[in-house]
């Protein structure tokens, strides 16, 4: 939705027309400079009051602020109003996913059983692409059959007031779920808002480097590359929704079998899979993105195949590095800061890298980040067959 919130939210003044789509991404790269704080004070709730508080808490805020954004009003109608409450919700958005992915992670891993940590790592990432299945199909469904006309007055607000409906059942499921550590275990450890950095730094920054080309390869090819597809090979808004929306669909059944293959032969290998497959082809799947429906289809599908060596095991791979003490805001601060600086801002810096000549240095960009965490992951030592920390 973001090039039809950009007519709306942000004056079209400026002389280039660019200008609108990069005020969006920068919005959007804003809400993640949110999530580490989010993932330190979600993060030590979760340590301190359980998992299920946690995750109770961070499903409100991103209903509430989902909410906020279809309700944004529009430039024409409000001034700078508009962008102020854009940014507004976004700073929600931010904090809640902070938590949620600290206090999810935790949840899950702490939740298999032996020798399924993985398997059940798997399933943050198919819940989250069914979430953005849901929203790219809604979406998708919306510009088929609405005019651009109904689109910008109206049909961009759709997808994210339905977000804040459903965010009622995410509230439901959450009250009754299983608390995974007791209320003895927590009171007798109550951990600090600050002990996971300052009693484990190294694991803070490893993982960082685990994090760093993951998250950047993550929004890149289930949330920019449609519009990449747009601004750079002039594929129809339409084909790339769609395109955009079956990749998902293949995406998230590709993550039970990363899971289970991470629990036979364990985290490294797949996690090299990721980082090695996307330094050496990042660069040539973005070039080979043709006109054509099918080779963005192609392109994308190819990338969520290598994509799933990172995503599938992410959580097992993050809650496996701290112990339980400080589990969920040890993974928390790290992460998300990662996050913001590369994954949030993967669309803001491809548009900018097409808007001053240089569209052909965003895929080396993906390919050097992921070499990085790659010669991270070398490093790393297996940790998927040992006892995890309760």
């Amino acid at each position: 939705m973001a090039t039809y919130i950009a007519g709306q939210v942000f004056p079209k003044e400026a002389g280039n027309s660019l200008v609108p789509l990069l005020s969006t991404f920068a919005v959007f790269a804003v809400g993640f400079f949110m999530r580490p704080v989010g993932g330190l004070l979600m993060g030590a709730v979760a340590d301190r009051h359980g998992r299920r508080a946690a995750l109770t808490v961070t499903i409100l805020l991103m209903g509430g602020s989902s909410l906020l954004v279809g309700l944004t009003p529009t430039y024409a109608a409000a001034g700078v109003l508009a962008p102020v409450v854009l940014v507004l919700a976004r700073l929600l958005q931010g904090l809640s996913v902070g938590g949620e992915f600290a206090a999810s992670t935790t949840f899950l891993v702490e939740s298999a059983g032996p020798g399924r940590r993985g398997l059940f790592s798997s399933f943050q990432y198919v819940s989250t692409s069914a979430g953005q299945l849901a929203a790219s199909g809604v979406a998708a469904a919306l510009v088929s059959t609405l005019g651009d006309g109904q689109m910008n007055g109206w049909g961009w607000r759709v997808p994210f007031v339905l977000g804040a409906v459903l965010s009622l059942v995410g509230f439901w499921i959450r009250r009754g779920a299983y608390e995974t550590r007791s209320a003895e275990q927590r009171a007798a450890e109550r951990p600090g808002l600050f002990d996971a950095l300052r009693h484990h730094p190294r694991q803070s920054l490893l993982i960082c480097g685990i994090t760093a080309g993951g998250t950047l390869a993550y929004y890149t090819w289930t949330s920019y590359l449609p519009t990449y597809a747009e601004l750079n090979a002039g594929i129809d808004k339409a084909d790339a929704l769609v395109a955009g929306t079956i990749a998902l669909a293949f995406f998230a059944l590709l993550q039970p079998v990363g899971g289970m293959l991470s629990d036979r032969y364990g985290r490294k290998p797949l996690l090299l899979f990721f980082g090695l497959g996307f330094a050496l082809l990042s660069v040539p799947l973005l070039r080979s993105l043709g006109g054509s429906f099918g080779s963005l289809l192609l392109v994308q599908c190819a990338g969520m195949v290598l994509l799933t060596g990172f995503t599938s095991i992410s959580a097992a791979v993050n809650a496996e590095v701290f112990p339980a003490r400080v589990r969920a805001a040890g993974i928390g601060f790290p992460y998300s800061l990662t996050v913001a600086l590369f994954g949030g801002t993967a669309p803001y810096v491809g548009t900018l890298f097409k808007e001053t000549g240089h569209a052909g240095l965003f895929p080396w960009y993906v390919a050097v980040l992921c070499l990085v965490s790659s010669v991270v992951y070398l490093r790393l030592p297996e940790s998927a067959h040992k006892t995890l920390d309760r």
